[in-house]
């Protein structure tokens, strides 16, 4: 083509600002974020769901329209499929056994339909988002300190501030899409490994700031290393 047939819409289709999640983090507000999930006396999947939001750092419509076939317990792995993943790929989320303990529990719930999370009301629809955000009300969370998709914000927060890990590893667990071509071209891995030895850290570090009661615990704390090589040990095992 000689020309750009498109130039007369320049700036016609304008795109959407970013909307930014409230999320904590702090390490030791986020323990008793972890705390308070876990003193949650409302509906069990509720309760749940909100665990494995955090353990996960999955996008809250992910979790909550994910159906029991994409759950895999032997190989501790959870696929979500490309026509629900907001980039239209399948992604990939390696489970830690403190995971997999939640979504056994669960399987006793709701193991028999096909949603992890159905509604009350409807066996065939899923829970609301809003379900997520009025049980953080419910424990005192106002929109101004935490919402359900801000638990990816705490994850990438901590995760990439501990400097244990690369940060192209805490991109690909959030399903994040490289947007510099040239270094999408080169960036083919999935950093998988890396990804196994962060949700085992992951989850063992909510339970140690949940556990810290005002420690004051940080990632990097020598304390809690030789736990982040136990957990990563496990999972490996596990594996």
């Amino acid at each position: 083509m000689e020309n750009d047939p498109t130039f007369g819409l320049k700036d016609a289709l304008t795109r959407a600002p970013v909307k930014h999640r409230s999320a904590l983090i702090d390490p030791e507000k986020v323990g008793g974020l972890m705390r308070a999930i876990a003193g949650f006396d409302g509906q069990p999947t509720t309760r749940l769901a909100l665990q494995l939001l955090a353990m996960t750092a999955l996008r809250p419509g992910e979790l909550r329209m994910a159906e029991w076939s994409e759950i895999d317990l032997d190989k501790a792995i959870w696929t979500v499929p490309a026509h629900r993943a907001k980039m239209r790929r399948p992604h990939m989320v390696p489970l830690s056994p403190e995971a997999l303990g939640k979504l056994r529990e669960l399987q006793e719930l709701t193991g028999w339909g096909q949603l992890l999370f159905p509604s009350i009301r409807s066996s065939k629809r899923c829970m609301s988002e809003n379900t997520l955000n009025a049980a953080l009300r419910r424990m005192g969370y106002s929109g101004e300190d935490m919402t359900a998709h801000g638990f990816r914000a705490t994850f990438s927060s901590l995760a990439n501030e501990s400097g244990l890990w690369i940060a192209d590893a805490i991109e690909r667990a959030l399903a994040h899409v490289e947007g510099n071509e040239m270094r999408k071209a080169y960036a083919r891995g999935t950093h998988w490994d890396e990804r196994v030895r962060i949700a085992a850290w992951w989850t063992g570090y909510l339970q140690q700031l949940a556990d810290s009661a005002g420690l004051h615990l940080t990632p990097y704390d020598s304390r809690y290393s030789v736990d982040v090589q136990k957990a990563a040990k496990r999972l490996a095992e596990h594996k």
